[in-house]
């Protein structure tokens, strides 16, 4: 699907957010070159419909 140079990580790989953003829909969504759709909570759905739960890094605490 990617057509970047040098190519974004596919959907399997652990870096799979760092593929480019083709479209977004501010605050909600975005569809990643690598067919995945990264939601706002941090969740995902990858593109064979796995889905990955939100994954908020933890604040750390003073």
């Amino acid at each position: 699907m990617c057509t970047h140079t040098p190519t974004c990580p596919s959907a399997d790989s652990p870096d799979r957010e760092a593929a480019h953003t083709i479209a977004s829909h501010p605050e909600r969504r975005s569809l990643l070159c690598d067919g995945s759709i990264v939601f706002d909570d941090t969740g995902e759905l990858l593109f064979d419909g796995r889905i990955v739960a939100p994954h908020r890094p933890l604040v750390a605490l003073a």
